[in-house]
């Protein structure tokens, strides 16, 4: 998996080139190939871009650190790349955010 950190100018041209959507986004996911990651032989799941002006933003308004935000993008994106999808129903929402918050709980000191 790669990993690029970048500014919201910088993911808005990502996302504008590779998924067609306009403006800026927190985090996008580039998986290596499409649906469940089968056949992970190569090693590689795919790249997650972050953008670290957003989760900025995000962690002001949510009341959280920056580095919370950077850690759940980051998870978020790699629940991506194997394969959950929030927007698919809601109930593939409900078990992404439940995951999401299962690995949040792994690395959050208390």
């Amino acid at each position: 998996m790669s990993i690029l950190f970048t500014d919201d100018k910088g993911i808005a041209e990502l996302n504008r080139r590779y998924l067609g959507k306009e403006g800026p986004t927190n985090v996008l996911a580039f998986p290596m190939s499409p649906g469940p990651p089968s056949d992970v032989s190569t090693g590689m799941l795919g790249d997650i871009v972050i953008s670290v002006e957003r989760a900025a933003r995000e962690a002001e308004q949510w009341g959280g650190s920056h580095e919370d935000c950077i850690y759940r993008l980051l998870i978020h994106g790699i629940l991506h790349l194997l394969d959950y999808d929030h927007e698919r129903s809601p109930e593939e929402a409900g078990k992404m955010e439940k995951e999401q918050e299962r690995l949040m709980s792994l690395i959050k000191e208390d």
